[in-house]
């Protein structure tokens, strides 16, 4: 395995993780619309990404998913249910920052992967590569901005509430 392979496998598993948190936040939050739709929405890039990323792949020999999956396995499912047994117990505020808090420093990880990858792309003038990067590269950074964005809005209403 050479070392844009690896770029490229830890890319695939960033994006996934990430649109499985995003969905996982958007179902959680239920109840707050904006937090629901937009959290779903986000995800979908995600999802595309991790579509393209398994694509180009395989001209690197990788064998990649093509769709989003939770891999996390019975331990996740365990920690999701026992974070909701205390989500209820707690202000669903709090949780809430603690969920936009973990999906900007996710995002903005995968925002540095996608930078490293472009990096790399342009090093070996592998235009495929590049391109994928510059379409999909705004996007994670578009997801970084709105968890932010929510943190600044919410984070005074729930910390003084």
């Amino acid at each position: 395995m050479n070392k844009i392979d690896m770029v490229i496998r830890e890319l695939h598993r960033s994006e996934n993780k990430l649109a499985v948190d995003l969905l996982r936040m958007a179902d959680r939050h239920s109840a707050d619309h904006e937090i629901h739709h937009v959290g779903r929405d986000l995800s979908r890039w995600s999802q595309q990404h991790v579509t393209e990323l398994a694509r180009v792949g395989r001209d690197y020999g990788l064998d990649l998913a093509e769709q989003a999956r939770d891999e996390s396995g019975l331990f996740a499912a365990v920690e999701q249910k026992a974070s909701e047994l205390v989500g209820r117990h707690r202000q669903p505020g709090v949780l809430l920052l603690a969920d936009l808090r973990h999906l900007y420093r996710d995002a903005s990880g995968v925002s540095l992967d996608w930078e490293v990858l472009a990096q790399a792309a342009q090093a070996t003038r592998d235009m495929e590569l590049l391109g994928l990067a510059k379409r999909c590269h705004p996007q994670t950074l578009r997801q970084a901005r709105w968890a932010n964005a929510k943190l600044k809005e919410t984070s005074a209403q729930v910390l003084v509430s």
